[in-house]
């Protein structure tokens, strides 16, 4: 008997389609369950009576369910978005405590000034008060400017006052960046999935040639891990064939 327990293992290939800068199968990182669906369209004929006299299987859907721990960019643009990638990330300062100078000129500099990147708001430090941003001018009580630079110009009223300051910077020497630009229809890669198991030595394990992602998500939960879902669909490729069923029967 073939009896299989736990998640399994998913890898995904792209291979046609439109494809991402150096195609590179990827391994869905702490898979936490794939769950495949052969969903056909079953036809029935009805005579006078109550039950069926023929039935006929039409359409047939092919579907994959995955759920996973591990948040690549580069699996999500191999296999969902085929957009270009560079080295070098975005980083938020969420809240940086600053003061205000107790004498003119009212200004702060950011810490990561100069990779600075989007203002995201000033808030007072001891009401959590929103402060009101002006495009340009002298501010008044409440209100600041910013410049390109991260320098950060508040009112005369609001000397030595504590400010949490948000705003985004670049690091060049970390991470990935997937630029996501907007797309023909039916822009898509499409990829090789293979999903096997083995419990107590038996194998099982089933190969879709032709896959197309239709969806994930981003889940954030309060007191647990994010679980990416990631949905695609499968059809045949050039030869007119779905893929291939392996296991152990003995």
């Amino acid at each position: 008997m073939n009896i299989q327990f736990g998640s399994g293992v998913l890898y995904g290939y792209p291979n046609s389609g439109n494809l991402p800068t150096n195609p590179t199968p990827y391994r869905f990182g702490v898979l936490q369950n794939a769950q495949v669906d052969f969903k056909g369209d079953l036809k029935k004929l009805y005579g006078q009576k109550q039950f069926p006299v023929a039935k006929a299987r039409g359409k047939i859907d092919v579907t994959v369910k995955a759920k996973l721990a591990v948040l690549d960019p580069n699996l999500l643009n191999q296999l969902y978005f085929a957009q270009a990638g560079a080295s070098g990330i975005t980083l938020v300062a969420d809240g940086e405590a600053q003061n205000v100078p107790a004498s003119s000129p009212y200004t702060v500099t950011v810490a990561n000034a100069s990779t600075f990147l989007n203002d995201y708001g000033v808030q007072y430090s001891a009401t959590q008060q929103q402060l009101t941003r002006l495009a340009s001018g002298t501010p008044a009580q409440g209100q600041y400017t910013v410049s390109s630079a991260g320098v950060y110009t508040f009112a005369a009223a609001d000397e030595g006052a504590a400010m949490l300051i948000s705003y985004t910077y670049t690091v060049t020497a970390r991470g990935e960046t997937i630029t996501l630009t907007n797309q023909l229809m039916g822009y898509a890669p499409n990829f090789r999935a293979l999903l096997y198991n083995t419990t107590s030595g038996k194998f099982i394990g089933l190969e879709l040639f032709n896959c197309t992602a239709s969806e994930i998500s981003l889940p954030t939960k309060q007191e647990d891990f994010w679980i990416v879902d990631f949905n695609f669909d499968a059809s045949t490729d050039s030869t007119d064939t779905l893929g291939k069923l392996y296991a152990d029967v003995s």
